[in-house]
């Protein structure tokens, strides 16, 4: 695979437009759950007989948002007792090195942030599940912490509504702004597009894969397993994304 790496640094080194997009395996390598592939909490049902796509969705939080919030609780546990990876931190040096690196991600962990990603090229397509948000006054809340230590669904202390994250759940839209930077920004296509930690062929994954290919830039994937997406990249990089961004952070500026 080192020859792989070599490859791919050289790619990186000569492109100036870049597109990261990162899912679940990256922040998995974190210690977070991933609920789908390998090493997923809930490939089956979960023990209300649900898919977690249903219990984790906008009609049930509107329906039983104590339920809801369950598993929201376990997101928000998960992510705030982990912190980066080496991944995460080597997405965020090819940012600062490379000022038309953009980072698109499915994980609504927050890490990219944490790890010093450039706020203004980071495309949250999920959301994040902080700061909270009252769905009856609209009031703010920046307590997730402390609400994940009381009964659930927490609620506004203004006027006692039910919060929630500004996260995307399943049966939910995606974020307008969100979309419209991510168009903005194939308009003007990437010179190379690097696929890390996820499994997923959604529109706005597949999407880009096809155009940088089609106007002739360089597509790789850095994930332990084959996905629904290798047979459309140039070159697959197996293994883990904390293990193999730092190598390749390590070559590329020396080409």
């Amino acid at each position: 695979m080192e020859q792989d790496i070599l490859r791919l640094a050289r790619e990186v080194a000569l492109a100036e437009r870049i597109l990261v997009i990162t899912g679940a395996g990256l922040s998995a390598d974190s210690g977070l759950p991933t609920y789908r592939g390998l090493g997923g909490l809930y490939n089956g049902l979960t023990p209300e007989g649900m898919p977690i796509e249903r219990v984790l969705s906008g009609p049930m939080l509107r329906e039983k948002p104590a339920l809801c919030w369950k598993y929201l609780a376990e997101l928000g546990k998960a992510c705030l007792n982990a912190q980066p990876n080496a991944g995460h931190f080597a997405i965020a040096e090819l940012q600062r090195r490379k000022p038309e690196c953009w980072v698109l991600t499915q994980n609504i962990d927050g890490y990219h942030r944490l790890a010093g990603c450039v706020a203004e090229r980071l495309i949250e397509i999920h959301g994040e599940l902080a700061p909270l948000f009252c769905q009856s006054c609209g009031r703010e809340d920046r307590e997730l912490e402390a609400h994940l230590q009381r009964p659930l669904p927490p609620l506004c202390p203004q006027c006692g509504g039910i919060l929630r994250p500004p996260v995307v759940l399943f049966e939910e839209m995606l974020p307008e702004k969100a979309i419209a930077d991510l168009h903005q920004q194939l308009e003007q296509g990437f010179d190379l597009l690097l696929l890390v930690g996820t499994t997923a062929s959604f529109p706005y994954i597949r999407e880009p894969v096809q155009q940088t290919r089609w106007r002739g830039g360089f597509t790789a994937e850095i994930n332990p397993a084959f996905t629904d997406l290798s047979q459309s990249v140039v070159l697959h990089l197996p293994g883990r994304a904390l293990d193999v961004l730092p190598k390749l952070m390590s070559h590329i500026f020396r080409h």
